[in-house]
C-alpha cells in the first residue's frame, strides 16, 4: 500500500516525524527555540528566512503543539505574541542535538560554530543510545520488534 506524506505519519513513526519536522525552516526555528529564541523579530534574524517563511513555520509549530503563543507587550508598543516551547516541543531537543551532533562530525571539519555543554561544569552533552541503567548501546546490541499495541488506522 503507498501512502502520501500526509498518511504515513498514521503508519510510521519515521514518516511521522519527517511530516512532522519535515523542512529545512522548521529545523531551524527550533533550533532557535532550543537556544531562548522567541520573539518573531530574532526567528528571522538568526535563521535568515524571510519573514514569510518564518511566520509560516512558527505558525505550523503550533498547530502541531511544539511551542505555543504568549502575549508580551513592550512599553509603548503594540500587545505581540512570543513563541515558548511546550513539553513536546522541548521533547524534540535530543533530536535536533543528535543531528547538530552528526552533523559536526560528519559534514563540519573541526566541528560547528557552537557546542552543546552542561551549564554547571562546561562538559560536552552527548546524544547516544543506552540502556534504562545508562549503558551504552551500539547499533549491533539494538532490535526492532512489534509494538503488540500498535493498531494499523
Amino acid at each position: 500500500m503507498v501512502t502520501s506524506a500526509a498518511t504515513s505519519r498514521f503508519t510510521c513513526s519515521t514518516g511521522a516525524w519527517i511530516v512532522f519536522v519535515g523542512a529545512r525552516a522548521t529545523v531551524l526555528v527550533l533550533r532557535e527555540a532550543f537556544y531562548g529564541t522567541t520573539r518573531f523579530d530574532e526567528f528571522v534574524d538568526r535563521t535568515d528566512l524571510s519573514p514569510g517563511v518564518a511566520a509560516a513555520r512558527l505558525k505550523q509549530l503550533v498547530e502541531l503543539g511544539a511551542l505555543e503563543k504568549q502575549p508580551y507587550r513592550e512599553p509603548g508598543s503594540r500587545p505581540r505574541d512570543e513563541y515558548v516551547l511546550t513539553p513536546m516541543g522541548r521533547d524534540l531537543f535530543p533530536v535536533v542535538l543528535a543531528l547538530m551532533q552528526w552533523a559536526d562530525k560528519h559534514l563540519q571539519p573541526g566541528g560547528g560554530p557552537v557546542r552543546v555543554v552542561e551549564r554547571g561544569s562546561g562538559k560536552p552533552v552527548t546524544v547516544a543510545p543506552h540502556t534504562d541503567s545508562g549503558e551504552p548501546l551500539d547499533l549491533e546490541d539494538l532490535a526492532v520488534v512489534r509494538n503488540e499495541t500498535w493498531v494499523r488506522p
